[in-house]
């Protein structure tokens, strides 16, 4: 199975999306995103992070049941939850690089996703076996949108975020 999308592609058009249909994702889809998550680079390499890929739809509804956040994870047809080591000071940044590189293989087959952190964290604990030394840094929900994506993002021109050599020195597209 292909991609539908090249990388860049995926980066411009992925929007998040908290709606999915009842169509379920296939397993060999599953595993591909679990993959693009494992093959991500760690801060010295440690690859501390651990997965948790949940797909029964009661445990997916108990997800919701642990949120601050994301009630909306009920209606995903699978989520993954990302731990990571708070002994390292980098985890969170070894999180977010992580749940990106799931999301953009997920949209490359057309699988859209959204993320939260809000969680109650002692039941999400409890309930999904997660080790006192693990922390639940991300719940990330899939499945196949519910309405059709246009692509279209709402974002300030690099222009006004982007400047060359020193901050406030303004930066237009023939220097870049």
């Amino acid at each position: 199975m292909v991609g539908l999308l090249d990388p860049y592609e995926c980066i411009v058009t992925k929007l998040d999306v908290r709606e999915f249909t009842s169509k379920p994702v296939p397993q060999e889809l599953k595993m591909k995103i679990l993959e693009a998550g494992r093959l991500t680079g760690s801060g010295i390499n440690v690859q501390h992070w651990r997965f948790i890929l949940v797909q029964d739809r009661d445990l997916v509804r108990k997800l919701a049941d642990d949120s601050t956040t994301g009630k909306w994870v009920e209606k995903a047809n699978f989520a993954i939850i990302v731990l990571t080591n708070p002994k390292y000071g980098f985890h969170l940044l070894d999180a977010g690089r992580t749940l990106q590189d799931m999301q953009l293989a997920a949209w490359s087959f057309g699988i859209a996703s959204c993320i939260y952190t809000g969680v109650d964290r002692d039941t999400m604990q409890r309930d999904f076996g997660i080790p006192k030394d693990m922390n639940p840094s991300v719940i990330i929900g899939f499945g196949y949108p519910a309405r059709r994506i246009s692509g279209k993002k709402n974002r300030k021109p690099l222009r006004e975020l982007a400047f060359v050599d020193h901050y406030g020195n303004a930066m237009d597209s023939k220097q870049a």
